[in-house]
């Protein structure tokens, strides 16, 4: 039955027409063969259904696939637990060994430690052979645990992009053996985010323990980050932050700081001034500042901003193509180019050219059953069904038996 159903309901699926879609927008003319791209912008987002499930691609009327890609930069592909071996102490430091034979390669080792309120450096050194003598120094980072100040933490080890199957980590004695809990390895793309900036006007107010800024989301377009910008004045600091809504429902929270100071010694500089969320609907929001017993965080602006969208497809030289939108009974496609995509280093953007109105656009045939479409009609003749059953059956009780 299931079966059935699912489909039936592919059936009755509306299928795109160029006829069906209300705007469209002419693509610049590729000038080779091969992957090219286009970015979307506020115009689209405006016109377009919130999950962009009704843009289409066409060349010489025919559909085009394509794939939807957000610009998110680096990102852990995979996260994988490690085994530690041989924890101890040499010279007076904390040291222990990686097995990463499970990794094919890496460039950050996160470690989970019991310690708190410590800073420490720690070193790092790769090689295959466990007990060879050629250890090869990758780097060292700045461990660290300021929760007693408020102004948070770090215990991951960047390091280059490495292949060895060991790694041997040396780390001050502010980290005993004892503090080691897990570890684990994750390889990051190397792509940059690529952020867009959301227009919206942000208002600030300031109260004795929070700063608040309201703003609004323009229908469809979603938020993917708001980025503060600091007084260069403001000294360390740790807050923690709220994205209300117009009924005071969360919507996110974290933790922005900026940590610029010496301990035992040692460097930290940290900087996190921006928040991850997911906004995707019109409406109105506050970003609410926890200042607590501090004096109000010094923020100069706020901005908005999202994953640049791309959509990625194969084309040939001199083609016209056409992106075409606006048609809120198309459901979002699924396509054999999207499964298989590998994005193309050398792919060439082509430019959007502005939006017009589609000249051949018709409104969709009602497909609604034909009950749907007269319900005045089925209800007078439901009724007048009832009227004359009653009289049947009045008229029977009235006649004698016989």
């Amino acid at each position: 039955m299931k079966t059935a159903a699912a489909v039936l309901a592919l059936f009755f699926l509306a299928s795109p027409a160029i006829p069906y879609f209300k705007f469209e927008r002419p693509l610049q003319s590729a000038s080779s063969n091969g992957q090219h791209y286009v970015v979307i912008d506020e115009t689209i987002w405006a016109h377009a259904l919130p999950g962009l499930q009704d843009l289409r691609l066409y060349s010489a009327g025919k559909e085009l696939p394509y794939a939807l890609t957000l610009q998110t930069g680096d990102y852990a592909i995979n996260q994988i637990s490690l085994r530690i071996l041989q924890p101890g102490t040499a010279a007076g430091k904390t040291q222990f060994l990686l097995d990463m034979s499970g990794v094919p390669e890496y460039d950050r080792v996160t470690l989970t430690l019991s310690a708190r309120n410590f800073v420490a450096r720690a070193k790092v050194e790769g090689q295959d052979d466990l007990h060879g003598h050629q250890w090869v120094t990758l780097g060292t980072t700045t461990l660290y645990d300021l929760s007693g100040e408020k102004l948070g933490h770090n215990s991951t080890l960047q390091i280059p992009l490495s292949v060895f199957k060991f790694l041997r980590v040396t780390v001050d004695s502010s980290i005993k053996p004892s503090d080691l809990q897990a570890a684990s390895a994750a390889t990051a793309k190397s792509e940059k985010v690529i952020w867009r900036e959301v227009n919206s006007q942000l208002t600030y107010q300031d109260h004795n323990r929070e700063s608040v800024f309201t703003f609004s989301v323009p229908k469809g377009v979603p938020v993917d980050r708001i980025s503060f910008l600091i007084a260069p004045e403001q000294k360390n600091f740790s807050r923690i932050m709220q994205i209300l809504g117009d009924k005071d429902q969360q919507f996110a929270s974290g933790e922005i700081s900026q940590i610029h100071l010496q301990r035992n010694g040692q460097r930290i500089d940290c900087e996190q001034t921006s928040l991850p969320v997911r906004l995707a609907g019109a409406g109105t929001y506050r970003i609410v500042v926890l200042n607590g017993d501090d004096t109000p965080l010094k923020i100069v602006s706020a901005h908005l901003q999202q994953y640049e969208r791309r959509i990625y497809f194969d084309a040939d030289t001199g083609v016209q193509l056409r992106l075409y939108y606006g048609d809120d009974q198309l459901e979002s496609p699924v396509y054999d180019y999207s499964k298989f995509f590998q994005k193309d280093v050398s792919a060439a953007q082509l430019q959007i050219e502005p939006e017009a109105l589609n000249a051949a656009y018709s409104s969709r045939p009602d497909a609604r059953p034909w009950s749907e479409r007269h319900p005045s009609v089925l209800w007078v003749a439901i009724i007048a069904a009832v009227l004359i059953m009653g009289t049947i059956a009045f008229r029977s009780l009235k006649s004698p038996a016989r």
